[in-house]
């Protein structure tokens, strides 16, 4: 046989296995995984060491197979050696870096009794503010704020919850699926984020949580998000309130170009997965797909459109309005009807750069539009 041949075959086991996985069937995906692992350990015999990319994606493929079939010591001994040989490019070291790190931090939860999804989601930015290793606290701080949330409403449709507009996710939720953050390996700025399994499956009698889905849906619908049309959108999520608040989280975890220039989401194991990437372009498409989603009544019409900028100083969502204090003028603004503002979308925005789109009113008061960071 070639190395064709047993590349895809190992491509045809791993196929199976991601679809034993979506269907639930854990046992049988991680039994597929080690066969396709086996399959592109053995496409590496047949390599031409001097073709370098092809070499690396088949070490980092068979290292990441592995990986997903709980063969951790064979992963290891792959990446071991192969980083040993210096017969990898930068970017395959650099990948196989990422699965050592994973595997072990995998046994160290394995040894405290904790149990993760098997997918690490990574989150880098850069440009701007940001440099290699480091970045403004108070942004990381909102991107890990924002993240988190956007796992929390994932699961929540998953499990078919009605739409929170207020308050924190259930406690049983908060209990039983608890996002973690990871150092990841020295990049522009990155954090690695996984979902703790549930230790209480019994504290969901109406539907059985899809664990495994989480991540998977989460990558499935940011890069739905950051497309310039939404019908893929509309499909994944038909629910018109959790499709229009993963736009609007969407947006604000674009860049402005002001604190950084580009955000990039991407899977830790996954080597063949295209990144998601977010970039000022991205926000201004999302912009114009939110303002396209929005219904205007006749009066609103009539009223003059304004955006402000300033920061959030204030609001009080149970009484309808949001302060904003505007540096230049030295005033604070207060803006009504706030209705449709949802609290874990701006409550990382207090004390923050915002732009609130509003409605001037003859009698002086500003009606709520839209609200986003402005970093």
């Amino acid at each position: 046989m070639t190395w064709l041949e047993h590349h895809l075959n190992s491509e045809k086991f791993a196929g199976l296995a991601d679809s034993a996985m979506k269907n639930g069937d854990i046992d049988k995906a991680v039994h597929l995984y080690k066969e396709a692992a086996k399959a592109e350990e053995q496409a590496v015999s047949f390599l031409d060491l001097s073709k370098k990319k092809t070499v690396g994606i088949t070490i980092v493929s068979a290292a990441a197979l592995y990986f997903k079939g709980k063969e951790f010591q064979k992963a290891e001994h792959i990446a071991y050696n192969w980083l040993a040989s210096n017969k990898l490019s930068e970017f395959a070291a650099s990948q196989l870096k990422t699965i050592l790190q994973t595997i072990w931090d995998e046994k160290t939860f394995q040894s405290a009794g904790v149990e993760f999804t098997k997918e690490t989601v990574l989150i880098s930015v850069s440009g701007g503010e940001v440099v290699p290793g480091g970045a403004p606290l108070d942004l990381i701080h909102r991107k890990v704020d924002e993240v988190k949330n956007l796992f929390y409403r994932i699961i929540e449709m998953q499990l078919n919850r009605p739409f929170r507009r207020r308050g924190a996710p259930a406690t049983e939720i908060q209990e039983q699926f608890r996002p973690w953050l990871f150092q990841a390996e020295p990049g522009s700025y990155q954090f690695a984020v996984r979902i703790q399994k549930p230790a209480q499956l019994s504290l969901f009698p109406d539907k059985k949580p899809p664990v495994e889905e989480i991540t998977m849906k989460f990558f499935e619908v940011l890069e739905a998000s950051a497309k310039e049309s939404h019908d893929e959108l509309i499909q994944i999520i038909p629910d018109n309130e959790y499709r229009d608040y993963f736009l609007r989280l969407a947006r604000n975890l674009a860049p402005t170009g002001k604190s950084f220039g580009k955000l990039k989401i991407k899977s830790a194991i996954d080597k063949e997965s295209r990144p998601i990437t977010f970039m000022p372009e991205t926000r201004k498409a999302l912009n114009r797909t939110i303002r396209s989603t929005k219904k205007e009544s006749d009066q609103d019409i009539e009223l003059k459109e304004l955006q402000l900028s300033g920061v959030l100083r204030a609001l009080h969502l149970d009484k309808d309005w949001i302060e904003i204090n505007i540096h230049e003028k030295s005033e604070t603004i207060r803006i009504y009807q706030t209705g449709d503002v949802i609290d874990d979308i701006v409550g990382p925005m207090v004390n923050q750069k915002v732009l609130v789109d509003v409605l001037a009113a003859p009698d002086g008061k500003y009606i709520f539009q839209d609200i986003q960071s402005d970093e």
